[in-house]
């Protein structure tokens, strides 16, 4: 019978379960979305007792639904997003503290004025901000009774979400991660490709919470028996991981330096191939391991905006001008333009190349012509924008220009958005034949580690164009939508 690979793929805002083939080709996928806490302003976290529940379901359902063996599972997860757990139980000590979540900028504010980001900057590849997980630790650590004397007796463990997910697969037998995920902590020296001790002590963060960091594809350890019963009650190897962002980049087939990925969901994510080479950024772009296979880094240059898709959910859930995201496709067209109308979806603060976490979104040029049309479309022009300030600052960083860019994600189905992204950003945008690129990468990982697939000659194979979209904007009309852009950033950032 032919291999069969079972992703699970642990979002931001949903969990879902896809079965793959030999051939790359989804037979089978179950869905659930769960809920977000907004405890206070700027904060965001997740109760992992939903995350695990619902992966639970779905993986097997998904099972069901292919109703054939599964040879191995991938995992791909929403990244920096941190838990800390009790290591006799399983338990957590607290909610999971979510990568949208901004309540470490007092950590990294001190931390800055005392001078330690460039040694941060150096080592992880990743700038002094909340969005990574080791303030989040530091919290957890410093809020929850007793829980800084039993991380630093050995009784606690740390991990991303995949981390998390393994240790509950395994029937808590393996604490482990890769090394996309543990290089999104700020504790992890990307250039050394181990935990750095300095960076600990520096965040206060035991380092004997740390999970052990493999390659991606890599058999991290077996399921508990019994705990898929769907796929004849058989353990099952988990044989790939990687953070959402890097697995699609591998998934997209982005092997060669200069081959660039743009994922759309919650937020949006810029990914350009650097090769061997861990490219410095002068413009704040994050330098990133982008896979580790056989112990050898290919790194990638990464430009992180915080909302994409929040934007859209904002106006179905926030404002209700809109009751599904699709109808943002149909109303850019009704419009002949945004009127003026520049969206600055700052709401959790702005990314990249700004990385403003007390910026807050805005809208400018409201006048009393203004319609939800062109809300609509501009929310959807924020998401190109924020993509061609993202390709123009890897581009000064010395990373080639990508020929093409390829992207995914939900937003990627929207073709009003792809054709104006390809204006702005003056480059050609190929979407493929399926989106879910993110869980294909994890799967390719998976079924590299366990002899499905040969090598990155045969997983280029399987990567397939669905549609092109190439530019045709004229220079002068894309040269004074940016400046418009600029403008109202500019008005937006809180920093100099």
């Amino acid at each position: 019978m032919a291999d069969h690979i079972l992703v699970i793929d642990q979002g931001t805002t949903s969990t879902r379960s896809i079965v793959f083939d030999s051939s790359a080709t989804r037979v089978a996928m179950a869905q659930t979305e769960f809920a977000q806490h907004y405890p206070k302003a700027g904060w965001v976290e997740h109760d992992p007792a939903d995350i695990w529940r619902d992966v639970l379901s779905t993986a097997r359902d998904a099972i069901a639904q292919a109703g054939v063996p599964i040879t191995a599972i991938g995992i791909t997860n929403q990244r920096e997003t941190a838990i800390v757990w009790d290591r006799a139980t399983g338990e957590p000590i607290h909610n999971a503290i979510v990568w949208q979540d901004r309540r470490g900028a007092p950590m990294c504010a001190q931390l800055k004025a005392d001078g330690a980001e460039d040694i941060v900057r150096a080592r992880t590849g990743l700038l002094l901000d909340p969005y990574f997980s080791a303030t989040k630790v530091a919290w957890i650590l410093d809020h929850v009774d007793g829980a800084r004397a039993r991380a630093e007796r050995g009784e606690l463990a740390f991990g991303t979400i995949d981390s998390f997910l393994i240790h509950r697969l395994t029937g808590g037998a393996v604490h482990a991660t890769d090394v996309t995920n543990a290089s999104r902590t700020l504790l992890f020296d990307i250039h050394r490709g181990a935990w750095d001790d300095e960076l600990c002590r520096l965040f206060g963060v035991p380092r004997a919470m740390l999970p052990q960091v493999h390659d991606n594809a890599y058999v991290f350890g077996t399921t508990a028996p019994g705990l898929f019963p769907g796929s004849s009650g058989a353990a099952i190897p988990i044989a790939g991981v990687a953070g959402d962002q890097q697995a699609a980049l591998f998934g997209q087939a982005c092997f060669d330096r200069g081959m660039a990925k743009s994922t759309y969901g919650t937020g949006c994510f810029v990914l350009l191939n650097t090769g061997t080479e861990a490219i410095a950024s002068q413009h704040r772009l994050l330098t990133t391991p982008a896979y580790r296979l056989d112990g050898t880094t290919t790194y990638a240059l990464e430009g992180s905006i915080f909302v994409a898709g929040a934007a859209v959910k904002w106006l179905r859930d926030g404002l209700g001008v809109i009751t599904h995201a699709s109808q943002t496709d149909d109303m850019a067209t009704q419009v002949p333009d945004s009127h003026g109308v520049y969206m600055v979806p700052a709401f959790v603060g702005l990314g990249a190349p700004h990385w403003d976490a007390d910026a807050r979104g805005a809208i400018y040029g409201l006048t009393l012509g203004a319609t939800a049309a062109h809300l609509a479309r501009a929310a959807l022009e924020s998401v190109a924008f924020q993509t061609m300030d993202l390709v123009a600052a890897m581009v000064a960083d010395g990373g080639a220009r990508p020929p093409i860019l390829r992207i995914d994600g939900g937003m990627a189905a929207n073709d009003w958005l792809c054709g104006f992204l390809a204006d702005m950003i003056d480059t050609p945008v190929e979407r493929p034949h399926d989106l879910e690129t993110t869980a294909r990468g994890a799967a390719f990982h998976a079924g590299l580690a366990t002899g499905v697939w040969s090598g990155l000659d045969e997983l280029s194979t399987l990567w397939a164009r669905e549609r092109c979209f190439e530019p045709g904007m004229a220079a002068d009309a894309r040269e004074t939508l940016s400046a418009g852009w600029h403008d109202a950033v500019r008005r937006t950032l809180t920093t100099g």
